[in-house]
């Protein structure tokens, strides 16, 4: 039966709600009531096919008779089921469950102007729009947001020179250096290609085999481990950029995003809890956070900067991604702030379409000699042409504000083929031109081609040391000896004692700890010492 002053099929409730359910509303979680926000500021409309056709019959499929067949006609019924199988793209091979919102970068200095010709940063009180990625490493769509792991924190700001993505993570070094392991860390991290489960042999293994993961480690089985929340972490870039004054003076910079709620970790326990009761717990928050607009979330965005000068000088290597730059010798500089206020109106369509790639530049801005940046450059953008397709970057949340204009054309879900302007370059005909304000800086290199280890120094452990000696509380390095404990008490003896051998590196009090906490949890009287790999044989 359906409404005749409207043609709309009755199965539409009312809008309106007695005192109780009003009373219920009020006192439930506010992203809950998601759908009931849209029934209070909606009318109902029209039911039609992907082709705009006004559909009279959306519960029956079309059949020959009461019993008979379905039909090859029945269009409504092919559309609902082909666009049901299509509906999802690719997962991202890490950091794949994510969380996100939109809001904007507000410049408080006018030091931008003097170290970079980045436009969004050069004049006080200048407004980016920009969004915001949040996500963790090893994670799959559908896994707990309280589970112990890296969390990434990716910015896209839409200036008016094109976009600029900042991807970020919540710990200031990252486990390796060289990009050629990157597959290697992902898969030791992901599931066992057999039993499909989280192995920890296979994840401590590759570990506690490269020992530059050693302050990763140390950072990430602390305190900051579980942050509570996306709204109560840091980002930092990790990776070294360079910035280009308008005198063409080169200096070298790494970002912090400094979370003005301040820093705040959940307890193991409750994390665990939390894992079972509310696996949402994150994206919850944030989106809570942001819906009831009372406390919006915000950041402070830092550099720390480095002239060429020191970075020559330097006595650790600038570009290894397992390493800080100390704060004693390279300060924070504010460059402004970046406010969280609109939620995406469609998670598909403006979270997970969301593509971030480091080749995302803008002038004033460009690569160092970062091996492991200069490697996501590549990775990223392949990554995203394979989940969404070649034309990504047209979809309207990764378009930039400025037009785009460039020899590309075609492809699948092509949205914008430039309007007939010629398609190669250079041209008569008033198609795009380029400008030499915009070249890249000069710069020299030389040396041998051969595979080399990516760091000039062979200090992997001074950092870890520094860490836990000097910045954790001694209730703080009991608790991180605890929760390595925990993790190494599931691998085998043999995988546990090289990781003690490279956490006697940083503190042999750090491996008394973890070796009580082991013999707490599991028997001493296993032998498995005799199983070595290949490479521990040769050794």
């Amino acid at each position: 039966m359906q409404n005749q002053s409207n043609n709309i099929p009755s199965g539409n409730v009312q809008n309106s709600i007695s005192s109780n359910e009003a009373l219920f509303l009020l006192n439930r979680d506010v992203s809950a009531n998601q759908l009931q926000t849209y029934r209070s500021n909606n009318e109902p409309i029209l039911m039609t096919s992907l082709s705009g056709m006004p559909i009279g019959d959306k519960v029956y499929s079309l059949t020959a008779g009461s019993r008979g067949p379905i039909l090859l006609q029945d269009t409504c019924l092919l559309d609902e089921l082909g666009q049901f199988n299509e509906e999802k793209t690719p997962e991202r091979c890490s950091y794949a469950k994510g969380s996100g919102a939109f809001g904007f970068f507000q410049c408080t200095t006018d030091i931008g102007s003097t170290i970079t010709r980045a436009h969004f940063l050069d004049t006080r009180n200048k407004q980016t729009p920009i969004a915001m990625r949040f996500s963790r490493f090893r994670s799959e769509l559908g896994s707990s947001d309280t589970i112990r792991d890296v969390r990434g924190m990716a910015i896209k700001f839409y200036t008016d020179c094109g976009n600029f993505d900042l991807i970020c993570n919540h710990l200031p070094v990252f486990f390796i250096r060289d990009p050629i392991l990157y597959p290697s860390l992902v898969h030791s991290q992901k599931r066992n290609p057999v039993t499909n489960l989280f192995d920890y042999d296979a994840y401590w293994d590759f570990l506690t085999l490269r020992p530059e993961t050693t302050h990763c480690l140390i950072l990430l089985y602390s305190h900051r481990g579980i942050p509570n929340g996306y709204r109560y972490m840091n980002g930092y870039s990790v990776n070294t950029y360079k910035f280009i004054s308008r005198d063409d003076e080169i200096s070298y910079v790494r970002f912090h995003v400094k979370s003005n709620q301040g820093i705040s970790s959940i307890d193991p326990t409750k994390a665990l809890v939390l894992a079972g009761l509310d696996s949402d717990y994150a994206t919850r928050d944030l989106y809570n956070t942001i819906c009831i607009n009372k406390e919006l979330p915000s950041w402070t965005v830092c550099i720390q900067q480095m002239n060429e000068q020191e970075m020559k000088n330097s006595l650790f290597d600038p570009f290894d991604t397992t390493k800080i730059w100390p704060k004693t010798y390279y300060p924070l500089i504010a460059l402004g702030t970046v406010i969280l206020n609109r939620l995406p109106t469609n998670h598909f369509s403006e979270i997970e379409q969301l593509a971030f790639s480091p080749a995302n530049l803008v002038p004033g801005i460009e690569l160092s000699l970062d091996k492991m940046l200069q490697a996501r450059v590549f990775a990223y953008s392949d990554a995203q042409r394979y989940r969404l397709g070649k034309n990504y970057a047209q979809l309207p949340v990764n378009r930039p504000l400025n037009p785009m204009a460039n020899n590309c054309r075609n492809g699948y879900m092509c949205l914008n083929n430039q309007n007939g302007a010629p398609n190669y370059f250079p041209n008569s005909f008033h198609g795009a031109t380029t400008s030499y304000r915009f070249k890249e800086s000069i710069y020299s290199v030389e040396g041998n081609v051969a595979r080399y280890e990516c760091s000039n120094d062979n200090d992997e452990f001074s950092q870890a040391k520094t860490f836990y000696r000097q910045i954790l509380s001694p209730d703080e390095r009991i608790n991180l000896a605890r929760n390595l404990a925990k993790s190494l008490t599931l691998t085998q003896q043999f995988i546990c004692k090289r990781a003690l051998e490279n956490f006697s590196n940083v503190d042999q009090d750090l491996v008394n700890d973890i070796q009580h906490f082991l013999n707490l949890q599991r028997p001493t009287t296993m032998e498995d010492s005799n199983i070595q790999t290949d490479l521990e044989r040769k050794i």
